[in-house]
């Protein structure tokens, strides 16, 4: 299923989970979604959301909690600025956060913020080297 409106809102249902996309086409937005859509394939991985300014992809599997991931990626980027701020550090590529049964990994390209849901067994450094090539 497929729907369009006026206000560049593209809602796209796969077999196993909804992608919800807003915004405009962008270079290096498309770049790192085409990435994100391969790592999505990868054992463990439960889905992600990638944004920019004007853009947004998001492609979960657990459709009744993209508000609480996209609230809990909101607030692990806030929190990780912050603390950038205060110990004076420069730039942070990522930031991995685990809990209990899931963890989350949470990057910084330019303008794009992506964070990558997964359960906590899965292996998050090869999915760094995969967005970074």
């Amino acid at each position: 299923m497929k729907q369009k409106t006026n206000d560049e809102i593209l809602i796209e249902s796969t077999e196993s989970s909804p992608v919800i996309s807003v915004g405009e086409d962008k270079s290096d937005f498309s770049s790192l979604a085409a990435s994100l859509t391969e790592i999505r394939k990868l054992k463990g991985v439960m889905g992600y959301i990638l944004r920019s300014n004007s853009s947004a992809i998001i492609d979960l599997t657990e459709q009744e909690r993209i508000i609480e991931y996209a609230i809990l990626l909101s607030q692990i980027t806030e929190s990780t600025n912050e603390m950038a701020i205060q110990f004076n550090l420069a730039d942070i590529e990522s930031v991995l956060v685990e809990g209990k049964f899931i963890k989350v990994l949470c990057m910084s390209i330019g303008d794009n913020k992506i964070g990558i849901f997964m359960e906590r067994t899965a292996t998050h450094a090869s999915i760094i080297k995969r967005i970074l090539l």
